[in-house]
């Protein structure tokens, strides 16, 4: 059957070692899953239920670069996270079970217009358009987990135009990975090519055109972007 536009092109990101590539369902997203994140957003950092948004899956930037300063912001964030590439998908998968869900992990920056969600805050709107705009979520390679040297605890951490602007550490989730995967599973069906994006630790903040901005993880690797 013929359809009536161009058939979308299904995002992909390339995998450390290898030629292939990693094809993008859908993109989760876990808010203020770090506990000195939470305070600094003026927020109670108990351990309540995670909760989630998503971006739509062709704002992937595959291995960073240049990103656009996007349109109707003036206060655009970086948010450096630990991201989840699943293999397996499900529902209502058990935590236990949920690491054998993953293919592999990537460094990512969580791109936000932070007055746009401040304003959706106020009016109790969606979050939309501060998460889901174009190129709104760099990502470097997949690294398989049986090439990773990540472990539960490590650093994470991102400058901007060489100072250190966020450093934290892995363990000091909210929820860890295996526990996100399951809750996430509990109101949607996951399945291979979703991506997840863990949250990030305190230290989130302004960039402007012109800033070169450097993330990592202990264990993973690193991700550059240039905001132009």
């Amino acid at each position: 059957m013929d359809s009536v536009v161009p058939v979308p092109v299904v995002p992909t990101i390339p995998i450390h070692g290898s030629e292939a590539v990693f094809p993008v369902r859908r993109i989760y997203c876990v808010g203020r899953n770090y506990a000195d994140h939470a305070r600094e957003m003026g927020m109670d950092p108990s351990r309540e239920p995670p909760f989630f948004f998503g971006k739509p899956h062709d704002v992937v930037v595959p291995g960073g670069g240049a990103i656009a300063y996007p349109p109707a912001t003036a206060n655009l964030h970086y948010e450096a996270e630990l991201v989840v590439a699943l293999s397996k998908g499900g529902r209502d998968i058990p935590v236990a079970e949920a690491s054998g869900h993953i293919f592999g992990y990537a460094v990512g920056i969580d791109l936000t217009r932070r007055d746009l969600q401040a304003r959706a805050k106020d009016k109790g709107q969606p979050w939309d358009t501060a998460k889901g705009f174009d190129q709104s979520a760099p990502i470097s390679p997949i690294t398989p987990v049986s090439l990773c040297g990540l472990r539960e605890a490590g650093a994470i951490w991102l400058s901007v135009n060489g100072v250190e602007k966020q450093r934290g550490d892995l363990a000091q989730m909210t929820w860890n990975v295996p526990e996100v995967i399951a809750h996430i599973s509990g109101f949607v069906a996951l399945a291979p090519g979703d991506l997840i994006f863990t949250g990030t630790p305190a230290g989130v903040g302004p960039i402007v055109q012109g800033d070169r901005v450097r993330c990592g993880i202990d264990g993973l690797g690193e991700l550059e972007i240039l905001v132009v």
